[in-house]
């Protein structure tokens, strides 16, 4: 059956979705905070999304975010997921957990 699928289109999506848990491995310090990249498949490209997370007098905070950029690539999605990361970090600190 899965054959079939992938001869009519069907394995497409799942291999989009593999390679996107896959960016969910990538991941950065910076100043104190852990910066995963988090892209998923959104209409064909891929969609900037990140976690900010550093643990807060004993307990792990989180902090989600999306922004509007898309790529083709996941390779560019994931680095500018890092970086808008990284650029939340440094305006905002630990602010960003209020």
């Amino acid at each position: 059956m899965s054959i079939l699928k992938r001869l009519f289109g069907g394995g497409g999506k799942e291999a989009s979705e593999a390679a996107a848990d896959a960016a969910t491995t990538k991941e950065a310090e910076h100043n104190g905070f852990r910066i995963r990249a988090t892209p998923y498949s959104e209409g064909g490209q891929y969609q900037t999304c990140g976690v900010i997370s550093k643990e807060v007098n004993g307990e792990m905070k989180e902090h989600k975010f999306i922004r509007a950029d898309k790529f083709a690539s996941l390779d560019d999605a994931i680095n500018v997921s890092l970086s808008k990361g990284r650029q939340i970090v440094n305006e905002q600190g630990e602010r960003i957990f209020d």
